[in-house]
């Protein structure tokens, strides 16, 4: 299957109309409207149903379709815009350290890009979640980088070895570590595998919908919807518990407009994992 298809279908669900050349300005463009026009969801994971990493598959998904997709899936798409672009891309894998114990040993299951451009090297990845990066970040160390949607940096986290941070209240905060060798397709078939089939996933266990707007991250987490400004402004939240309002949130927030019975059936598990995990704080508190 050829890495390629039209670029005009991506630009127009992203809703980009400027220039079609591998530019700083252009992977900037891109990069910030990719995370507000597809959304990060979990829902086929979630569902049972597996994730394809096969290009095309992902094209019809997230183009045709109008869904959006986990990690593996957004930057698989990405990379092939970029290359068709003229981008020097090297696909990447990480181990994901984001709200994990320092202590516990984490897998390869995120991928990212590295794009070299005039003799700079940017890391690029329009999907992680709350966290998504909706801007490239050079590769320098210990500088901290504005972003539209909060500061970021790139620190030392061993031989060979980097670790991506974002600033919070609380400090700096590490997203994921990552080294700089170019990784194959296998490792992200596997990590994909781990994702969306281990039962130890969070993406099995938990729905998670995310998007980004100017100066907003929304999440929704099974049924609790979060929005958070760029303000510092403690962050707005509502729990549904309507299946219709929650279809509703779906659809105006991520832009997903599943058919009815497709949504009720997700809400009812939605919900029933969200007293799960309501009940496990309670417990643990």
């Amino acid at each position: 299957m050829s890495d390629s298809f039209p670029l005009a279908r991506y630009f127009t669900r992203i809703g980009y109309h400027g220039p079609v050349e591998p530019t700083l300005d252009v992977l900037r463009q891109l990069h910030l409207l990719h995370p507000q026009a597809i959304p990060f969801e979990n829902i086929d994971a979630y569902s049972g149903l597996g994730v394809s990493l096969d290009l095309a598959r992902i094209a019809d998904k997230m183009l045709a379709r109008g869904r959006g997709g986990y990690c593996f899936e957004h930057n698989r798409l990405f990379q092939a815009v970029l290359e068709q672009l003229g981008f020097r891309v090297t696909p990447l894998i990480a181990r994901v350290r984001w709200q994990v114990p320092a202590d516990v040993r984490t897998g390869l299951t995120h991928m990212l890009l590295r794009v070299d451009l005039d003799g700079r090297s940017w890391f690029v990845d329009v999907a992680f979640g709350s966290t998504t990066q909706t801007a490239p970040l050079e590769f320098l160390l210990n500088v901290p980088q504005e972003t539209p949607h909060g500061v970021f940096r790139i620190a030392p986290a061993g031989p060979d070895e980097f670790s991506l941070e974002f600033q919070t209240a609380k400090g700096w905060n590490t997203v994921y570590q990552y080294g700089l060798r170019p990784a194959p397709a296998v490792d992200f078939e596997i990590g994909n595998w781990y994702t969306s089939s281990h039962p130890q996933s969070v993406f099995l266990s938990d729905l998670i919908i995310s998007r980004t707007a100017p100066g907003l991250r929304e999440l929704l987490v099974n049924d609790v919807l979060t929005l958070r400004g760029n303000t510092g402004a403690p962050p707005e939240t509502r729990r549904y518990d309507d299946a219709q309002a929650w279809a509703d949130c779906l659809r105006e927030r991520f832009g997903l407009d599943l058919p009815p019975d497709e949504a009720a059936a997700l809400f009812e598990r939605a919900a029933a994992s969200g007293r799960q995990a309501a009940a496990g704080e309670l417990t643990a508190g």
